[in-house]
């Protein structure tokens, strides 16, 4: 779509927040996240790595107990008991069709919260029943299950079908792809086109949920007093998320986790103007 504006590494940088002398953990953002299940433990790993490398002053885990011991063993410093969090990340690694009992309470906190939500895979479809403002991750399969299209068209016009979504959702929607489209019920159209052909992996998506979520936690202020910062932070989020693959990459094969260790470097690159050239 001709109408989508580019979303380059310069817009990204004004949307990445760098903590100051004075911050605190709390003052840097909390994330709630509710991902993962027995099945798919790996994604509550992926999106809890990268929302921490991404920068957070706290994140609580409140997933099942099989994907809880995952997190805790690779990242001992998530915590895993309820408190205030700024915003909530939802719904990878989850199948909606059979929910765990930490999963339905977890989501169920999350989406009466009125807080900020990324909602991903299996928390689709709280968008019918969550208060806060919601940015919406789905893939061109998952957006063709949500809005009952084929996945034949969303794919051959993917920012067409993230603009309908948004408008009848009234939501922000990110189609991710490698070309990443962004709407928002409000009119912002954003493309970001930093990702490489690689970065159609397993687990990614789930990555970029936690960088995602990450972003939208250190900005829940700019987000109560802005309709439209979550499209920005959304479309900041696949930003990074693409060079952070591309520095992974180097022109070759990457994995999620080697794309997760590129995070920090990325972000330092994009707020010091460096951006792609790093």
């Amino acid at each position: 779509m001709t109408d989508f504006v580019p979303w380059t590494p310069a817009d990204a940088a004004d949307w990445i927040a760098v903590p100051a002398a004075d911050d605190d953990k709390y003052s840097r953002g909390v994330l709630g996240v509710v991902t993962g299940s027995s099945a798919y433990p790996g994604a509550a790993v992926l999106g809890v790595e990268a929302a921490l490398h991404t920068g957070l002053g706290m994140l609580r885990y409140l997933g099942p107990a099989r994907a809880s011991d995952f997190v805790l063993h690779r990242r001992p410093e998530a915590v895993t008991s309820p408190g205030r969090v700024q915003a909530w990340l939802l719904g990878s690694g989850v199948d909606p069709d059979h929910l765990d009992d930490e999963t339905r309470e977890g989501f169920a906190t999350g989406a009466s919260s009125g807080l900020p939500l990324v909602l991903d895979a299996g928390a689709l479809s709280l968008r019918d029943e969550a208060i806060g403002p919601m940015v919406l991750t789905p893939h061109f399969r998952e957006l063709a299950r949500a809005s009952g299209r084929e996945v034949a068209d969303v794919a051959a016009d993917p920012g067409d079908a993230a603009r309908r979504a948004a408008g009848e959702w009234g939501c922000t929607v990110l189609v991710k792809g490698h070309r990443t489209h962004v709407a928002s019920p409000g009119g912002t159209l954003l493309v970001a086109e930093s990702a490489p052909t690689w970065l159609a992996t397993a687990g990614a998506g789930d990555a970029l949920g936690g960088v995602l979520g990450a972003l939208v936690a250190t900005h829940a202020d700019e987000i109560a007093s802005d309709d439209e910062a979550l499209a920005r932070l959304a479309a900041t989020a696949a930003v990074v998320h693409g060079l952070a693959a591309e520095r992974a990459s180097g022109g070759g094969p990457i994995t999620v986790l080697g794309l997760i260790d590129e995070l920090p470097a990325t972000i330092a690159s994009i707020v010091a103007g460096r951006g792609r050239e790093a």
